[in-house]
């Protein structure tokens, strides 16, 4: 898996505050675009894992905490 430039999601369109995420070693990293010095780093099956749950709604349920 080769290196890669961050992308955003064209749903962010020129939106500043967006989840980005790239490829670096084999590792998929995923970052806030207003705050890129944090950055989670995880597998390509852990995070496919992930989108699974988050297309299914897995975690919808903590939408409702958010202030």
């Amino acid at each position: 898996m080769p290196n890669s430039e961050w992308q955003k999601s064209s749903f962010s369109a020129s939106n500043n505050e967006c989840v980005e995420v790239r490829t670096v070693d084999g590792l998929v990293e995923l970052r806030e675009s207003d705050t890129g010095d944090i950055i989670v780093r995880t597998t390509p099956v852990k995070f496919a894992k992930f989108l699974q749950g988050a297309k299914a709604g897995e975690f919808d349920h903590h939408a409702n905490h958010i202030a």
